[in-house]
């Protein structure tokens, strides 16, 4: 819906205007093009492990619904799950 960092309407005022005094947003973006953040590779890659190592932890951990039916959030330049549902426990 927002893909540019601090331009909700539901959370700052004025959303379009630029403040440099507006106050830090809790949020985590990596940017783009010439924005594009040095550690997002970095991030990414402990991604894939910290999962690999969930995984390797909890055998019996998978997903509660068919894959198919996983969501995506709309309008973001990133894909991203609105949720990503799991089980724990024998098949």
């Amino acid at each position: 819906m927002f893909e540019t960092a601090n331009r909700d309407p539901l959370v700052f005022s004025e959303p379009d205007r630029l403040d440099v005094s507006r106050a830090p947003a809790n949020h985590l973006a990596f940017g783009a093009g010439v924005h594009r953040c040095l550690g997002a590779q970095l991030a990414r890659l402990e991604l894939q492990e910290a999962f690999r190592s969930l995984l390797a932890r909890l055998p019996g951990l998978r997903l509660a619904v068919p894959a198919s039916e996983l969501r995506f959030r709309p309008g973001m330049a990133i894909h991203s799950l609105s949720e990503l549902p799991v089980r724990w426990g024998e098949p």
